[in-house]
């Protein structure tokens, strides 16, 4: 993280979906950093991150445990947040799965596992926190460059994230008179502790290198700054975008 600081973020509630892990773990740091309010659900504990949180920053995150595609589980969530934090003015809906699949082996059920992980929980998440929003606020939903590469081997999940963006531009018309914005954010390949662990293999990373403009790859605190700036009033007049964060391996204009 460079240490942008964005002063309008400061005692802002903050609501984060998988904000325990991976990227996710890093915007709860981001975002508590600025002084903000932070809320965040996850499936599995998460006693160790929130005692680093507390010893980092002299306070934990509200942590809530759930899964994201038990609809009613994460719009409770996000009532519970509000109640405990007077409010909410930030939704980032990180938490997704991108799973490796093709074609022929997908079967109904994991068919719709994962568009509910993937892209009906954004949905419904985007649903209850505008509910909440009575005096605007900002919605940053983590989409990907994955399916404007028209990358194979998940075709489901690129298809959420198509659907996200797609989404995102749709609820920025319809929650803009609310004053409410909705935006995007496309990660490239960030290399977090499971996409070591599970598909990035050396082939696979010199492959990618290639890609990128910048000859670096991707960290998990690449994605804090720019969800700030999203989310904070350094781009109030931003509504209705997917801005892709990667390196620069898709370009757009």
């Amino acid at each position: 993280m460079t240490g942008t600081i964005f002063p309008d973020l400061k005692g802002k509630s903050v609501y984060i979906t998988g904000g325990a892990s991976g990227i996710g773990a890093a915007l709860t740091d981001g975002f508590m950093a600025q002084g903000a309010k932070v809320a965040i659900i996850g499936r599995s504990s998460a006693d160790d991150f929130l005692a680093q949180m507390e010893a980092k920053h002299g306070t934990r995150p509200l942590f809530m445990q759930g899964d994201i595609s038990d609809i009613q589980r994460l719009q409770d969530t996000i009532r519970q947040a509000v109640e405990a934090h007077q409010g909410l003015d930030i939704l980032v809906n990180n938490a997704a799965n991108d799973q490796r699949h093709t074609l022929d082996e997908v079967d109904e059920a994991f068919y719709d596992w994962m568009q509910a992980v993937n892209q009906k929980a954004y949905f419904f998440a985007c649903q209850e926190a505008a509910r909440q929003m009575g005096k605007g606020g900002a919605i940053v939903n983590f989409s990907s460059i994955s399916y404007m590469m028209g990358n194979a081997g998940y075709p489901i999940y690129t298809a959420a994230n198509a659907a996200i963006t797609g989404m995102t531009r749709s609820l920025a018309r319809e929650l803009g008179p609310k004053g409410i914005r909705v935006n995007a954010l496309a990660p490239g390949w960030v290399l977090t502790q499971k996409q070591l662990d599970k598909w990035a293999d050396p082939q696979a990373l010199a492959d990618h290198m290639e890609r990128l403009c910048l000859k670096e790859h991707l960290k998990p605190e690449d994605m804090v700054d720019p969800t700030l700036y999203l989310a904070s009033d350094a781009s109030r007049m931003m509504t209705g975008q997917c801005m892709a964060v990667d390196g620069g391996v898709v370009v757009s204009g």
